[in-house]
């Protein structure tokens, strides 16, 4: 199998679809890739447009497609992707516009829409129309995390790919093959992310993001008062906007010394007034892209709690299942002894209720302390 295809671990049938369909074998003109979060949506998704793109009978034009669209420069790529919490109308109007060109060297014209969820019911509308009438050689692949997050009208006009929750096993071995670290490691880190393969391979490969999560178990455990559960809210968030600048500093910095040197501007050397414009809607975009990431952060921060107390639960119901949290099993048991199943319950609940509060623009510090407010666990008498 070629090389394009192996960042993507546990999806043999999705991969057969969609490689038969980029040979001519009932290819349609919309897709729609669906799948949990690491699942690979958008991996599985310009794989499937290096295939479209390449011109079989050229020798090495495969190879040279896909480092185009490992790059997003191949000319009959348009891609859509936001760093906010949702994709404005006007971007998908200049992708709708961009997809009635004919192909300039690819077999076919690729469109693709990551986070297609985040589009508002007005701007997938916009994008409806082009659905119904796409040009001959344009093809559009949407990604999302359900067919149920998109309107139903998109769902009619696509054609779905289903991916899986990739196993443990699976994510371990391709951390290990890719990133180079230990089988134990690796499994570790695939276990602890829930096979999500991007956050397996930060857990891998990242020091302070093992540090972070492990900080993470700590504050919630530790939970004994409600005002124990504010300030461990207060730390929480921090950890989430830590994680989250992690994640963009470094980008943000590359893409301003890019965006300089695109303006003529030597490193260090003041920006003309005429370009500041140009400069402060970079800066707009990052900081829409900081408020996304926090909020990722958050969320992050919530599945692993939510693993937490998954864990204390099987424990408490005597399940012989293998903990998320294996490398902490004894303060699992002993959060175990210290709360009945039905108290668990009610903490699942709450993180739950906190997601959805948070997605609602709730403010995250008050959604996390109401939610840490229920995981008190006061030690038993005659125990610190």
């Amino acid at each position: 199998m070629s090389g394009i295809w192996d960042e993507l671990t546990g999806q043999a049938e999705a991969i057969a679809t969609v490689r038969a369909a980029a040979s001519g074998e009932s290819l349609a003109h919309s897709w729609l890739i669906t799948g949990p979060p690491g699942s690979g949506r958008s991996t599985l998704a310009y794989a499937f447009a290096t295939e479209l793109l390449a011109r079989p009978d050229v020798p090495g034009d495969l190879e040279h497609t896909a480092a185009q669209v490992a790059a997003r420069t191949h000319p009959d790529l348009a891609v859509l992707s936001t760093e906010a919490v949702i994709i404005k109308i006007e971007d998908v109007r200049k992708l709708v516009t961009a997809s009635q060109f004919s192909p300039s060297v690819g077999r076919y014209r690729v469109m693709v829409i990551e986070d297609a969820d985040r589009m508002a019911e007005r701007t997938s509308n916009v994008l409806l129309k082009a659905l119904e009438e796409p040009p001959e050689r344009t093809i559009w692949i949407l990604c999302a995390p359900s067919e149920a997050d998109l309107l139903p009208t998109i769902r009619s006009r696509v054609r779905s790919v289903r991916l899986r929750v990739p196993s443990v096993d699976d994510v371990a071995e391709l951390i290990e093959r890719r990133d180079g670290v230990s089988r134990p490691d690796a499994m570790r880190a695939a276990r602890e992310a829930q096979a999500h393969i991007g956050m397996a391979h930060r857990l891998a490969t990242d020091e302070k993001a093992r540090e972070r999560r492990k900080r993470t178990m700590e504050l919630a455990l530790g939970i004994r008062s409600v005002s124990g559960a504010v300030l461990a809210a207060a730390e929480l968030l921090d950890i989430a906007g830590q994680d989250a600048k992690a994640i963009t500093e470094e980008r943000d910095a590359e893409e301003r010394e890019q965006a300089l040197r695109s303006l003529g501007v030597e490193p260090g050397g003041t920006v003309p007034p005429a370009l500041r414009a140009q400069l402060k809607v970079l800066e707009e975009d990052q900081k829409r892209r900081a408020t996304r990431s926090l909020r990722d952060g958050i969320d992050r921060i919530l599945v692993d709690l939510l693993s937490l107390y998954r864990d204390v639960l099987l424990l408490q119901l005597g399940v012989e299942l293998e903990p998320v949290n294996l490398a902490i099993y004894p303060e699992l048991a002993q959060a175990a002894e210290r709360s009945t199943p039905a108290q668990t319950l009610a903490t699942l609940d709450a993180i739950g209720e906190a997601r959805t509060r948070i997605e609602g623009n709730v403010a995250p510090a008050l959604a996390l302390e109401a939610m840490l407010v229920s995981a008190i666990r006061r030690a038993p008498a005659g125990t610190r």
